[in-house]
C-alpha cells in the first residue's frame, strides 16, 4: 500500500489562499490536507511585556486570519487557529492529526530559522517531515550572486543582476484551487479574539486600510489606475502616489509574484519604479540572510565606533512629533497616529534622528519595529543602516537630510504638515517648513506662538550637521 500523503500547512506571513507556495505543493500531492495558524507568544508575550496592548498589526493579523479560514472553507478545508508557543502547538498538532509532513513557506529572520530548527529537529524525532517553499521573495538567499559567486552589498548591481536573471517561471503563479479536493473537512471552531490574547482594540477600523486578501485586492487594483505616475507622486507624503501594499506584503495577504509580474508586463517609468521598489525588498531579506551580524551592530562593523549622544528627552521630542521641524513632526504624529510613515518621509526621520539628533539608528530601529503596521525586519533594519550611514549601500555620511529644504521640496504648499500638524495651519507656505523664522506679528496673526504653541526646534541643523561630520570623521575607516 502507498504511504499516505497527509500534510499540515503551517501558515505564517503568507495569510492568502491564491498563489501559495506552500499550499500548492501540499495539494498536489493529494492530500488530506490541513491548515494551522498559531498566534505565537513569543511574538506577542514581548509585545505585552513592552506595554504594547494596542497593537493594529494584532488586529490585522485577526482580521486576515478570519477571512483566510472563510476562504479555506469555502474550498472544502478550514483553518485550525491555537495561541501559544509555535515551536511547541506545531508539532503536538501535527502528532495529533497523525500527518506525514509539515509544510511552510520560509522565513529568513534569524530568530524565526531557529524557530523553524527547532520545529524541525522535533517533528523528525516523531519521523514526521518538514519542507520548506520560496514565497515571500522572488529571488531568495543564493539565487543572486556576483560574478565572484558572492552576495551582493550595493543595491544597484544587485538589481541589474536580478533583472537579468529574471523569467516568466519566476513570476508565475501557484494554481492552488485546482487541487482544491485535497483539503481535509475541518469542523468550524472558535478564533482567539484580540482581547483573548491580552490585546485592546485600536483605531485600525477607522483608517484607510483593507484588512485580508480581499483588501489587498481593493488596494492593488486601486493603485493600477495610477500606476503610471508613480515616478512622479510617490515622493509627495501629501499626494496619493504609494501602493500602500507594504502591509499586505509584511503578512502575505498578496502574492509579490503577482505585484511583480504586473509591474513587470506594465512596463513604463511608474512601474519599473515601483518594480524598483520589490527589488529593494528582495536585496534586503538577502543582506539579512548573509548578514545576520546586523541584528545588532552596523553591516559596516568599523561603524558600531560612532560615539552615539544619549539624550532621553531629544529622543522623547522625536517620538512624540515636538522636534519643531514641521515635516519631522508631521511624520511622526502620522505614525503615532494610523501606523504608517510616507517612505520619502522614514528617510527624513531617519536621518534627523541619527544626523541632527546624534542618536543610535538602533533606538529609532526599535521604535519603528514597534509602531509600522508594515513592520518587516529586514527592511525596517536596511533602511535605517542606509539613512545611519552604516550599511551596506549606505548613504555617505557626508550627505545629511535637510530637514527644512526637504519639506520645501516635497511638501511645498504645507498640506501634509497642516494634517498632522494643525497649530501651525495658518502659517502660509512659506514661513510653514521653518515657523521659528516667522516674526512676532507673523506668528500672532498665525495663531502660533513658537516655544509656546509649538516647540521651537530641538537642535539647530547647521551646528548639528558639522557634529554629525566631526563625529564620523572620528572613526578609524570611515572616510569614503
Amino acid at each position: 500500500m502507498a504511504k499516505s500523503s497527509s500534510r499540515l500547512v503551517w501558515f505564517r506571513r503568507d495569510l492568502r489562499v491564491d498563489d501559495h507556495a506552500a499550499l500548492y505543493h501540499a495539494l498536489r500531492e493529494g492530500g488530506p490536507v490541513w491548515c494551522t495558524f498559531v498566534f505565537d507568544t513569543e511574538i506577542l508575550d514581548e509585545l505585552l511585556r513592552e506595554g504594547w496592548r494596542a497593537d493594529r498589526r494584532v488586529e490585522f493579523i485577526h482580521a486576515a486570519i478570519v477571512e483566510l479560514d472563510a476562504a479555506l472553507r469555502d474550498l472544502g478545508g478550514g483553518l485550525i487557529v491555537r495561541h501559544g508557543r509555535a515551536r511547541d502547538l506545531v508539532p503536538a498538532l501535527a502528532r495529533e492529526l497523525g500527518v506525514d509532513t509539515v509544510v511552510c513557506n520560509r522565513d529568513y529572520e534569524p530568530v524565526a530559522q531557529q524557530r523553524d530548527a527547532e520545529v524541525g529537529a522535533e517533528l523528525a524525532r516523531h519521523g514526521i517531515g518538514f519542507e520548506q517553499y520560496k514565497d515571500q521573495v522572488i529571488f531568495e538567499c543564493d539565487e543572486v550572486l556576483t560574478l565572484a559567486h558572492k552576495p551582493f552589498s550595493v543595491f544597484t548591481p544587485y538589481r541589474n543582476a536580478w533583472l537579468k536573471k529574471l523569467t516568466p517561471y519566476q513570476l508565475q503563479a501557484y494554481p492552488v484551487r485546482r487541487y482544491a479536493a485535497a483539503f481535509a473537512v475541518q469542523p468550524a471552531a472558535a478564533i482567539p479574539s484580540p482581547a483573548d490574547m491580552g490585546f485592546e482594540p485600536t483605531n485600525l477600523a477607522t483608517l484607510k486600510l483593507p484588512t485580508g486578501a480581499s483588501g489587498a485586492e481593493t488596494l492593488f487594483d486601486e493603485f493600477l489606475d495610477r500606476i503610471d505616475r508613480y515616478k512622479q507622486t510617490r515622493d509627495f507624503p501629501a499626494t496619493k502616489g504609494p501602493s500602500y501594499l507594504s502591509v499586505h506584503l509584511r503578512f502575505g495577504t498578496i502574492s509579490v509574484r503577482r505585484l511583480a509580474r504586473e509591474a513587470h508586463a506594465r512596463g513604463g517609468a511608474g512601474a519599473e519604479g515601483w518594480l524598483n521598489e520589490l527589488i529593494w525588498r528582495d536585496f534586503y531579506f538577502q543582506i539579512l540572510w548573509h548578514n545576520p551580524h546586523v541584528l545588532n551592530g552596523s553591516f559596516r562593523p568599523e561603524f558600531d565606533a560612532v560615539r552615539w549622544v544619549d539624550d532621553e528627552a531629544r529622543f522623547a521630542a522625536w517620538c512624540e512629533g515636538r522636534t519643531g521641524y514641521p515635516l519631522v513632526d508631521a511624520a511622526q504624529r502620522q505614525l503615532a497616529q494610523t501606523g504608517y510613515m510616507h517612505n520619502r518621509l522614514r528617510m527624513v526621520s531617519a536621518s534627523f534622528l541619527t544626523k541632527d539628533l546624534g542618536i543610535s539608528w538602533r533606538r529609532g530601529e526599535h521604535w519603528f519595529a514597534r509602531t509600522l503596521n508594515d513592520f518587516d525586519l529586514a527592511a525596517n533594519n536596511g533602511g535605517w543602516q542606509w539613512a545611519a550611514s552604516t550599511g551596506c549601500d549606505a548613504q555617505p555620511w557626508f550627505r545629511i537630510f535637510n530637514p527644512v529644504t526637504q519639506s520645501e521640496k516635497f511638501d511645498a504648499d504645507g498640506q501634509f504638515i497642516r494634517r498632522y500638524c494643525p497649530e501651525l495651519a495658518k502659517f502660509d507656505r512659506k514661513r510653514i517648513h521653518a515657523p521659528w523664522l516667522a516674526t512676532a506679528l507673523e506668528q500672532q496673526m498665525a495663531g502660533c506662538v513658537i516655544g509656546r504653541d509649538y516647540p521651537a526646534p530641538v537642535v539647530d541643523h547647521a551646528a548639528a550637521r558639522e557634529a554629525t561630520l566631526e563625529r564620523f570623521k572620528a572613526v578609524k575607516g570611515g572616510v569614503e
